[in-house]
């Protein structure tokens, strides 16, 4: 069961501005992934569902989160049906986020009113989502529709909160035009959890380049 309220995931989304994500098939490494983005201060981890015995990996993940890491909001990415988000949430994911809009999966985070954020690469996707309670939405390829896209959406919907995932960096300039266009947050992956850096096991860069992002995030509101 979820420990966290959808309303507190989507406060602290708006406060961070960010939310790191990345998958990884050993709960040990993963485990030092998370403690060092905590470290940073980072408050949120979206664990992506992209491996075989993911959700093993999860569940040893976000139990380790609530022993060891107060405050941190631990919840999975990269599903595609209703079924994997009931195995995730009885796990005791915090949030659910999708590649793309699917009713189903509203419908079961909705019953259990968990906050949930949908891909979408279009205004009527957008729309479509918010009209199922979609509080955030995930905007996705962000590489491909770029803060533009952002900005042309802001103005028939002002209300719409957007957390672009892929195309977003640690360099000042991508992060502001980002903010700039009016985004709530950022996905972050491997441009903030390089292979290079897990392949060193340099935990300790990460846990610097997540307490420099938040910063210059901070900075820009």
């Amino acid at each position: 069961m979820a420990q966290y309220s959808r309303i507190q995931v989507i406060k602290q989304m708006e406060e961070s501005g960010m939310v790191p994500l990345f998958y990884h098939a050993d709960s040990s490494i993963s485990k030092q992934i998370l403690k060092a983005c905590y470290d940073g201060g980072a408050r949120l981890m979206e664990f992506t569902n992209r491996g075989d015995f993911a959700l093993e990996v999860f569940t040893d993940l976000i139990k380790y989160a609530i022993a060891e890491l107060p405050g941190m909001i631990v919840g999975v990415g990269s599903i595609t049906d209703a079924k994997a988000a009931s195995q995730y949430m009885l796990a005791g994911a915090n949030f659910v986020v999708t590649p793309v809009f699917r009713e189903d999966i509203a419908r079961i985070c909705n019953r259990r009113k968990l906050m949930w954020s949908a891909g979408c690469s279009s205004l009527t996707e957008i729309a479509t989502a918010e009209e199922f309670g979609c509080e955030l939405v995930k905007l996705f390829p962000g590489n491909v529709l770029g803060p533009e896209f952002v900005k042309s959406i802001k103005g028939p919907q002002p209300w719409t909160s957007v957390m672009p995932t892929g195309g977003v960096s640690l360099e000042y300039d991508n992060l502001k035009s980002w903010f700039d266009s009016g985004v709530t947050c950022v996905g972050m992956g491997s441009k903030l959890i390089s292979k290079e850096i897990i392949a060193k096991n340099d935990f300790t860069l990460l846990k610097d380049n997540v307490q420099k992002t938040l910063e210059i995030i901070k900075s820009l509101r």
